[in-house]
């Protein structure tokens, strides 16, 4: 079955309840979708993954942060059967494959929100609850502003986004005005993604909830210049698209989002009281931007940047450690990541330019997995006097 087929039927069965007529046709879809379990997660951790597919000659099971597909087996109905190793805690994408072709588990309604693909998802629960969980804690509140932009090319109407997390008690008018950080999302995810997908309002939750951070707010903007950067053809090989991009969100975030923020909120416009940080692509914006505008941001992160097209050499030949004067530079990538060696040869440049770097490496692939433990262990440091 196509996506575009799944995409279909997933629509019309949301509607079933809705209507109180049902025609044949979309009763047996119905039916055919969700005919039995199709995950089961064991007390050992193991999960037992279904998928029905009488045609198909092989299936794979593919699960975000194994380094290699677990091949399924095939019963006489075409029922196929896998059971993973035993998983870590945390929250999972996967997706079958059937002779090579992408495949969605049609019985489980759990998926990413993206805006060029998407997986379904499954979580294992830990003996304890995982930082990015819903704990029984005071929580902050989530804001969704929609604006008019005069730089980023392609929107609809010239409408850009962008979410605010205010921590609780969220004080408007209190005596001394919050550190603000800029949290950035990667290449085919919205604002949406760090919140729907990252968890980051919860994780910002729970660590509050420990004394472990500053409150502070949280701005995650629609983080494209350009929204034909989405759709094109291996535009991570053409430098001057990523360029291009870069250079007109670095526009829109700080004479659109960063103002507009600086007025609808009350947080600090003091360097020292703004950070930015940002996975992937939102990564690469995080650190040119923050780089090349050390008096705007004093604490940068950067986490699994998409660097490898990036031309520090020319753009950071200037970097100055005493001018710039950072409070943190922070810079993290997984260990079974392609960016991991793009990442050290810029870490090793930045020490060439005797700038102070911490530089974390961590097991794991380019997956969400990695970057929710980016943020809980990055955002502790933040605004934390010397």
């Amino acid at each position: 079955m196509k996506l575009t087929q799944l995409r279909t039927i997933s629509r019309s069965v949301r509607g079933l309840a809705l209507l109180p007529i049902v025609s044949a046709p979309l009763f047996l879809a119905a039916q055919a979708i969700a005919p039995f379990r199709s995950i089961e997660i064991h007390p050992d951790r193991t999960v037992t993954f279904t998928y029905k597919d009488t045609a198909a000659i092989r299936v794979e099971l593919f699960i975000d942060g194994l380094p290699k597909p677990v091949p399924m087996e095939k019963d006489a109905t075409g029922i196929w059967t896998a059971t993973s190793q035993p998983l870590l805690p945390e929250i999972y994408d996967y997706h079958f494959e059937a002779d090579g072709d992408f495949r969605l588990d049609p019985a489980n309604p759990s998926t990413t929100i993206n805006l060029v693909d998407i997986s379904n998802q499954f979580t294992v629960r830990g003996d304890t609850p995982q930082p990015w969980e819903e704990a029984n804690v005071p929580h902050g509140t989530l804001h969704h502003h929609i604006y008019g932009s005069r730089t980023v090319l392609g929107l609809p109407q010239n409408q850009s986004r962008y979410y605010v997390y205010t921590p609780p008690a969220y004080d408007a008018k209190a005596k001394k005005p919050y550190p603000v950080l800029y949290l950035l999302h990667g290449w085919s995810d919205s604002d949406s993604g760090w919140t729907a997908v990252g968890r980051a309002d919860l994780i910002f939750d729970n660590l509050l909830a420990e004394g472990k951070i500053k409150p502070m707010i949280v701005v995650m903007p629609l983080g494209y210049g350009d929204m034909s950067f989405i759709h094109q053809f291996n535009v991570w090989d053409e430098p001057a698209a990523i360029d291009h991009n870069t250079d007109l969100f670095t526009q829109a975030l700080l004479t659109e989002v960063l103002p507009r923020v600086e007025s609808e909120y009350h947080v600090s416009k003091d360097r020292n009281d703004r950070a930015i940080a940002g996975l992937s692509m939102g990564g690469l914006e995080s650190l040119e931007i923050g780089l090349t505008h050390p008096d705007r941001f004093a604490w940068i992160g950067g986490f699994s940047s998409a660097i490898h097209n990036l031309n520090y050499t020319r753009k950071l030949a200037s970097l100055d450690p005493q001018a710039a004067n950072l409070r943190l530079l922070w810079i993290a990538c997984g260990t079974e990541d392609s960016l991991i060696e793009p990442n050290r040869s810029f870490v090793a440049f930045l020490k060439t330019k005797s700038m102070s770097v911490t530089q974390i490496e961590t097991p794991g692939f380019h997956t969400w997995m990695v970057w929710r433990d980016n943020l809980i262990h990055f955002v502790p440091l933040l605004f934390q006097t010397k």
